[in-house]
């Protein structure tokens, strides 16, 4: 075992390198994903038969198909088509598809809404109904209602699945490596392997870096929920 050419300052760059991609693209799905996510949350909670079944189809698409498919489907399918490549340099926004970068994003952003939905649409269906009744009484429209009293209780609620989900994104976007051109800490460890045949090393040095963000995350994660969750405790007197 040769760990030393792990730690030379070009190998250990290529490892920062791949870290700083990889919280790029966590950062911008959850960002992206977050938004659609509630946005299909609502849809699923709706009182629209059409806007559930539309979230419930995509829901089920997404949970009932592996992220490296959706991946391959937007870079290899959707990006590859012939009037999409000759759309690309003119007409917007298909003149994002000519980013692999791009197409990681969209299909990491995909997969997360499409579970964030489930997660967000349970703690809103969970929500006491005492709390919808009285926001009602106060004369509060439903809007108002899903404002100020469902979505704050749902969105605490919903902090200890959201933060495994969290987790599973960031394990997720080592896929990123399967598309050219992108390079994070799979790909940077894929790298070490091809140049110096340290395959043992290279990957599990990787598997450090990600069980290091991993607590990193945790950590941080647990702090949250002893904040906004401390009322769901039970008390001992």
């Amino acid at each position: 075992m040769n760990w030393a050419v792990l730690f030379e300052p070009g190998n250990l760059m290529l490892y920062l390198k791949g870290m700083w991609a990889t919280f790029y693209m966590l950062a911008g799905l959850l960002f992206f994903g977050g938004i659609a996510g509630l946005l299909f949350a609502l849809m699923l909670t709706s009182r629209s038969k059409v806007l559930q079944k539309m979230a419930g189809a995509f829901t089920y698409f997404v949970r009932g198909t592996p992220l490296l498919i959706q991946i391959y489907l937007i870079y290899y399918g959707i990006a590859q088509l012939a009037w999409v490549q000759a759309l690309w340099d003119t007409v917007w926004p298909i003149t994002y598809f000519k980013s692999a970068l791009f197409c990681a994003m969209l299909a990491f952003s995909i997969n997360h809404a499409g579970y964030l939905a489930e997660i967000l649409a349970g703690a809103i269906r969970d929500t006491n109904p005492g709390e919808v009744q009285a926001g009602y009484a106060m004369g509060m429209s439903r809007w108002q209602v899903m404002r100020r009293i469902i979505l704050p209780s749902a969105l605490r609620r919903a902090l200890p699945p959201y933060s495994n989900e969290v987790m599973q994104m960031m394990h997720g976007t080592s896929l990123a490596s399967t598309v050219p051109a992108l390079f994070e800490i799979t790909a940077a460890a894929q790298k070490i392997n091809r140049d110096y045949y340290l395959t043992f090393e290279a990957f599990l040095f990787a598997a450090a870096l990600y069980l290091v963000l991993t607590f990193a995350m945790m950590g941080l994660f647990r702090l949250a929920e002893r904040h906004y969750t401390a009322y769901l405790q039970v008390r001992s007197n």
